[in-house]
């Protein structure tokens, strides 16, 4: 008989959860990291780390780092866009229709 670790973890109002830290070294996982989930008879979920899909920008994820801690440590310098840019934008996706209540195509969800 294998010994068994469990842990919990609660679904907030959004479907998301944290995945409980001794799950996360179990498999590995880090900040970003992809999960895989298998669905088994009987309402069984496995839980592994999936494998890399592609290749990401390794400059993306310490940059993305570095500006939530910029931003957690100064949020004061946080600062709304001037007209002009806000101008620039616009014209950017000017004729662009988006709806907000269509659904996620499946591979975005």
């Amino acid at each position: 008989m294998t010994n068994q670790l469990e842990v919990e973890s609660t679904l907030t109002d959004r479907y998301q959860t944290t995945v409980p830290e001794t799950v996360r070294r179990a498999l590995g996982l880090g900040k970003r990291d992809r999960i895989h989930y298998a669905i088994r008879a009987g309402g069984e979920v496995v839980l592994t780390r999936a494998a890399p899909g592609h290749a990401e920008d390794p400059a993306l994820s310490p940059f993305l780092d570095l500006l939530a801690r910029d931003i957690s440590a100064h949020p004061k310098r946080l600062a709304t866009p001037g007209a002009a840019l806000v101008q620039h934008l616009q014209s950017l996706v000017a004729g662009i229709d988006v709806d907000l209540d269509a659904p996620l195509p499946a591979d975005d969800e």
